[in-house]
């Protein structure tokens, strides 16, 4: 069934815009399956904004983090994307998950977390071992930050080790990657189809 859901890819690029990334590639390619079941997506690039460093909603001072927030707050499925670097989430993908712990404060009008109801899935691509333990640390800080993990909601690609080749530049998309999207996004809309109509029961 076909809703109208609504989707934010937040790619945490070192690379600014218009730079080719294969973060945002493969953002792309679960917003692309995700419209497949009429979901409305977005990207945002976050190296194209300036988001200060700190764990509050507006650090003042040319922050741009609210614009991001806003879009976030708008949406049912996060997809956060982010490059490999020496095994790690890219340093904007931490800085993501740090200015969204200020979320755990903020609540609805009975006392829910501001993202219970949200979706989140995660994509990591890279030419270095580092994947798994990326998936994870990312479900574990978005689960705490309030949003919900559909099955199998993660997917990633890694080259192998001491031959570099971004994913970007492969002729065709692996076909257990493109397997991993297709079931990741189904999930995801499955999941937040659900969370739409029954909410998690207020707090207090």
């Amino acid at each position: 069934m076909d809703t109208d859901l609504k989707a934010l890819a937040l790619v945490c690029s070192l690379k600014a815009s218009p730079a080719e990334s294969s973060s945002d590639l493969i953002a792309r390619q679960i917003l692309d399956e995700l419209a497949g079941h009429g979901v409305t997506g977005e990207t945002v690039r976050v190296a194209d904004y300036d988001v200060r460093p700190g764990v509050d909603d507006d650090m003042g001072d040319g922050d741009q983090w609210p614009a991001i927030l806003e879009k976030i707050r708008g949406v049912d499925i996060l997809v956060f994307s982010t490059p490999t670097w020496l095994g790690h989430m890219s340093s904007i993908a931490q800085r993501v998950l740090e200015r969204l712990d200020a979320q755990l404060s903020a609540t609805d009008d009975e006392g829910r977390p501001a993202m219970f109801g949200k979706v989140a899935v995660v994509s990591v691509v890279g030419n270095e071992d580092g994947a798994h333990k990326i998936v994870a640390d990312t479900f574990q800080g978005l689960n705490d930050i309030g949003f919900t993990i559909p099955a199998q909601g993660g997917t990633y690609w890694n080259h192998e080790a001491m031959n570099p080749k971004d994913y970007k530049d492969l002729d065709e998309t692996p076909s257990a990657v493109a397997s991993t999207i297709t079931t990741l996004s189904s999930n995801a809309v499955h999941l937040a189809r659900f969370l739409k109509g029954t909410q998690y029961p207020a707090v207090g």
